[in-house]
């Protein structure tokens, strides 16, 4: 069995059971180092909907497809199995395979770091982007945070996703400004509805919303999954796909944000933003 065989029987498993409960934030984040000692790399499923894991703020997303995206760092790495992969994750600028799906070094992880710097440059004007303190290792941040995943290798093509995280805070309240990239060659849905409904297997309410030429997929209303607030899609005619999503709530150590930082026609224009059309 492949690795896409493996990921569609486990998304047909957690689709015939009921969705757990929420979890805490120790329970979840435990349950997330079993499934990653279990599967060491694999993008195993963390259950029917996508769970936020965090130590004292946002340190890793797990979405339901078993992708699982955490602050990039040298922390302790998954090393791989024989029920890993067939090939050899990619290599990296040392000219060895990389530990895991994650960069560190090197060009992807330079991508990773540019995407977060452009999404500090959105944040709308009465909101602050706060940092994490400089001597904070860079897997323990929690404010600012990105990282550079392998996805799939294509007819010998490397395929990748870019995740940042920026903490936008007002007064007295934080929220959070996350966008994801992903390569072209993607296999993501086309339809801007269907494409911004798979982001992270989030379901919602969504609206198509028109920035010039440009047909955006808006989820402004979250399905029973209401981790964000509200997420926007847009795949460039290249290929390259990007999701922007904002939540009034960073975690539950913070008050949340009295409202979100953009609005729905905004939070369109940013998923077409050439900032954000990483090549």
């Amino acid at each position: 069995m492949n690795g896409e065989e493996l990921r569609e029987a486990l998304r047909s498993e957690m689709a015939s059971t009921t969705p757990p409960p929420p979890l805490s934030t120790g329970a979840t984040l435990g349950a997330a180092r079993r499934a990653q000692l279990r599967r060491r790399g694999l993008w195993a499923s963390l259950g029917s909907a996508a769970v936020v894991l965090a130590v004292a703020g946002f340190a890793a997303v797990g979405t339901p497809d078993g992708r699982v995206y955490q602050p990039a760092g040298h922390g302790p790495p998954v090393a791989p199995d024989a029920s890993d992969t067939k090939e050899a994750w990619p290599t990296g600028p040392d000219g060895l395979p990389q530990e895991d799906r994650t960069a560190r070094t090197g060009s992807k992880n330079d991508q990773g770091v540019h995407l977060l710097d452009q999404v500090v440059s959105v944040v709308p004007a009465g909101y602050t982007a706060p940092e994490d303190p400089a001597s904070q290792p860079a897997d323990k941040r929690t404010l600012r945070t990105h990282q550079a995943q392998f996805e799939d290798r294509v007819n010998g093509v490397d395929r990748w996703s870019y995740m940042s995280s920026v903490a936008v805070a007002q007064g007295k309240g934080t929220g959070r400004v996350i966008v994801e990239v992903h390569d072209a060659g993607n296999g993501l849905p086309t339809e801007p509805c269907a494409l911004a409904r798979g982001f992270w297997g989030m379901q919602g309410e969504c609206e198509v919303e028109t920035v010039g030429a440009a047909q955006v997929g808006v989820v402004v209303r979250p399905g029973s999954d209401d981790r964000l607030d509200q997420w926007s899609a847009y795949r460039h005619p290249d290929g390259v796909v990007v999701f922007v999503a904002q939540s009034a709530k960073l975690d539950e150590s913070r008050s949340g944000l009295s409202k979100l930082p953009f609005s729905v026609p905004q939070l369109a224009a940013l998923a077409v933003d050439e900032r954000f059309h990483l090549k």
